[in-house]
């Protein structure tokens, strides 16, 4: 099916508008009914969501962007508490995550190449926290603490925001510090012992003058998969925030915000378990069931949702994250200036089981990192509504990464990964202690001047073209020191090598290199909106879009020639050209009880940033390069009903067609992986291949991009009758929140064996909500019990393991919130 309705702005909770600057007011409402208790509210019952989309207050429907806005109190009500549960509620974002290192942000299927995780790329996705850029998407695996909305923008954002975003931004909002005295507290306690709790204070110092908010969170949960051999529960919780506002109305039209946030995090997490075994072309004795019984070692369970896994290796994802952020805003009568300062840290300290079962083939992996960041945005823009409007700004970003890399194989590597003909395939000492250390540093600069004009043509019509100047600096280090188990460095020249067998099969298995790689780039990119009011609810516009994510380096490794020297010329990657198409429309009716928004959009990117194996370099190994062109296209649709004042209900959906255009050096899937014949550049044939051949790459053109559903859903309905408790006055309501998602691929190059079956989930709650803002409610989620992969991966080597990431059982709960 080539077409279908698909989203635009879901709305799905109320926002509470935003104080505007004095020239800058946002458009009256008309029936406001700001009950930010119900999913969809605001635009079910006439009132207006305010959003800074455009970085000034603008009612939502009047934004020609295809955008979502979550409120805070939906967050608390439907438990989507992270990214990763939003994407339950909006059907075009994605999120995954093996770890909060190895984790992407995608929007319509674009943002970061699945399954490659490699510092030396930018996300495609810009996660922004009070106007402040997130550089790590780690930053998304925390919860929201405090949060009065998300708005979730589509598309390229670049001539609106600091730096570059070619997919779109996230934009998470928190309360700001009141004059008013104010209190927020939440309490959560659920099985699997989760327990979460959530508080927020604020008032005033000095008033009319100074005021202040703190506000902190704490989650903790047991596990859902339980490791046998440690008898410990993996894939835990454990979050911890802190987060304070300083707010000073210096002058009558100067304020200023000063905030800190401190976030700790530390679970026994991550694990992925046995999920299935499928046929590759390595040799049967070299594939998995075989390597299996050689060693005599069965899994605890072939079944992923027993939820039993047996890993050898401790897990560990902690991870500290914090900074600070002085935010200035100077009304000028005609202009307001902003100036948004900031400094963050990140601390990644992990640890993995990469061979994902309980052999000790890799008996330690982990990057520990440490990240350093500071940026600087300012903008000017005009106040109030003119014949042209316009926003201008200038944006700095330095970060810095520093990586100390460690691998290091285990007795059973011998045999599990050396070639059976080798004659120290059945000697463990061979690889038992070969010792990878890795050390990595990263320099990144971007600069950029960006702006957009509004021209009102007339009443009804407004043409809005905006432009970016964007410049990025990217320096790195690579330096891998490889040892042996006794401690000696391992030399891989060409002659040692071939002095001796044991030195080429450590050398096969993991081989020192040196690079220094660097990128400089500056692009120019742009964007028109012509956007037309068709009547006083209904709201119509097209926008073409070209813009530019930026080049890279590669600090994974590089391919190796002949003589064991890393290949220099795949240490930088080119920029993405993106050029994107989107026609809008924005409707309300039946009285503003009824919101349709729609979106349909064509996506184009080349040069597009992936893992390839490159047959002409004449290497196996997979590195990051770029595959060739993609395409995105589709259809969105949000709508939200409120029939009676009782009663409203919410549907979301989209349709979304994302291939490869051209890629004809993508890795092969694992069925046509592991021959013992190589030939460069050969298209995919079918397993079983005479001879034992398969390709050294594979033509995968107009396959499907992965991670990417065709179809995705949400939809909810909540129900309040009149009630009094204990005696105070309120309602007793009934919800309900669901989400489908239709089949989407968990690996790069299209496989039978990593299909992840559509599924969908189901969300209930039941609860009171009295008139003194008080919210208790019971809540089951996963209701059905479904059992469902949040991804599928490969073990390396071809052996035909595939693992997996079993979603959350069936969870329920009880939370209790008040406001004072």
């Amino acid at each position: 099916m080539a077409h279908i309705f698909a989203m635009l702005v879901a709305a799905q909770a109320a926002a509470s508008p935003l104080p505007a600057p004095a020239d800058q007011a946002a458009p009256a409402p008309q029936d406001a009914q700001r009950d930010t208790g119900r999913l969809g509210a605001a635009q079910q019952g006439g009132g207006d969501i305010v959003v800074t989309a455009r970085r000034r207050a603008e009612t939502i429907q009047s934004v020609p962007i295809a955008m979502s806005v979550i409120g805070g109190q939906a967050i608390a009500d439907t438990g989507a508490y992270n990214v990763n549960r939003i994407t339950q509620l909006q059907p075009t974002l994605q999120f995954y995550s093996t770890n909060p290192r190895n984790s992407a942000a995608n929007i319509r299927g674009l943002g970061a190449p699945f399954g490659l995780t490699n510092d030396g790329i930018e996300q495609g996705v810009g996660i922004y926290v009070d106007q402040v850029y997130y550089s790590r998407i780690a930053s998304a695996t925390f919860d929201f603490t405090d949060t009065e909305r998300i708005e979730i923008l589509r598309g390229p954002q670049g001539t609106l925001y600091g730096k570059n975003t070619t997919a779109g931004a996230i934009n998470i909002y928190t309360r700001k510090p009141s004059f008013t005295p104010e209190a927020r507290i939440e309490l959560t306690t659920g099985n699997l012992r989760f327990v979460q709790a959530k508080a927020s204070v604020s008032g005033p110092l000095v008033d009319e003058r100074l005021a202040i908010r703190l506000s902190s969170s704490i989650t903790r949960r047991d596990g859902t998969i339980r490791n046998l051999r440690t008898g410990k529960d993996v894939n835990a919780q454990d979050n911890q925030s802190l987060r304070g506002q300083l707010f000073w109305h210096a002058t009558g039209n100067l304020d200023l915000t000063l905030s800190g946030d401190y976030n700790h995090q530390n679970p026994d997490c991550c694990a992925q378990i046995f999920a299935r075994v499928g046929t590759t072309q390595r040799p049967v004795s070299r594939q998995y069931d075989a390597l299996a019984a050689a060693l005599n070692y069965t899994p605890p369970s072939r079944d992923a949702f027993d939820r039993v896994t047996d890993l050898d290796t401790p897990l560990r994802a902690r991870q500290e994250l914090g900074g600070a952020a002085l935010l200035a805003e100077w009304d000028l009568g005609p202009v307001s200036l902003t100036s948004v300062s900031a400094w963050r840290i990140w601390d990644w300290k992990p640890s993995n089981d990469r061979d994902f079962i309980g052999l000790p083939i890799t008996s330690v992996s982990a990057n520990p990192s440490q990240q350093e960041q500071v940026s600087q945005e300012v903008r000017l823009s005009s106040n109030g509504r003119n014949t042209v409007d316009y926003v201008a700004g200038l944006f700095y970003f330095h970060q810095t990464i520093d990586t100390q890399g460690l691998q290091v194989q285990g007795a059973a590597a011998s045999r599990y990964l050396l070639n059976p003909t080798s004659a120290n395939a059945s000697n463990p000492a061979v690889l038992d202690g070969l010792t990878s250390t890795n050390t990595i540093g990263f320099k990144n600069t971007s600069a950029a001047g960006f702006g957009k004009v509004t021209w009102h043509i007339a009443d009804k019509l407004s043409f809005a073209p905006g432009v970016r100047v964007n410049y990025d600096k990217k320096t790195g280090s690579y330096v891998s020191v490889v040892t042996t188990g006794a401690g000696a460095v391992l030399n891989c020249s060409t002659t040692a090598q071939a002095a001796s067998s044991v030195t080429r099969d450590r050398c096969s298995t993991l081989a020192p290199q040196v690079y220094t790689p660097a990128f400089d780039d500056w692009n120019v990119s742009g964007d028109a909106t012509l956007a037309y009011d068709v009547a006083q609810d209904i709201h119509a516009y097209a926008t073409y879009a070209r813009s530019y994510k930026s080049g890279g380096i590669n600090l994974s490794g590089l391919p190796l020639d002949g003589a064991n020297n890393p290949i220099l010329a795949s240490a930088t990657v080119k920029p993405e050209t993106v050029n994107h198409y989107e026609l809008g429309l924005k409707t309300q009716f039946l009285d503003r009880r009824v919101t349709l928004n729609l979106a349909g959009f064509w996506t184009e990117i080349n040069d597009y940033q992936a893992t390839v194996t490159n047959g002409q370099l004449g290497v196996l190994r997979g590195y990051l390069a770029n595959a060739g062109k993609v395409r995105t296209r589709g259809f969105e649709f949000d709508s939200a009903f409120r029939p009676t004042s009782r009663f409203n209900l919410y549907v979301n959906g989209a349709y979304t067609d994302a291939k490869y255009v051209r890629f004809v050096d993508a890795p092969c899937p694992p069925e046509l992986s592991g021959g013992t014949t190589a030939t460069a550049g050969q298209s995919p044939s079918p397993a079983g291949t005479p001879g034992g051949i398969s390709p050294a790459n594979c033509d995968i053109s107009g396959q499907r991009l992965p991670g990417i559903s065709k179809w995705a859903f949400s939809y909810g309905a909540e129900y309040d009758l009149p009630a009094r408790i204990g005696g105070l006055d309120g309602q007793v309501y009934l919800g309900y929140d669901g989400s489908y998602r239709s089949t989407f691929s968990s690996n790069p190059s299209a496989s039978a064996y990593t299909d992840i079956k559509g599924y969908a989930l189901g969300n209930v709650r039941l609860g009171f909500r009295g008139e003194d803002r008080l919210n208790v409610f019971g809540w089951v989620r996963n209701v059905f019990a479904k059992d469902y992969y949040e991804l599928l991966a490969l073990q390396s080597g071809s052996t035909g393991l595939v693992v997996g990431q079993p979603g959350d059982p069936r969870t329920y709960g009880v939370t209790i919130s008040r406001s004072f």
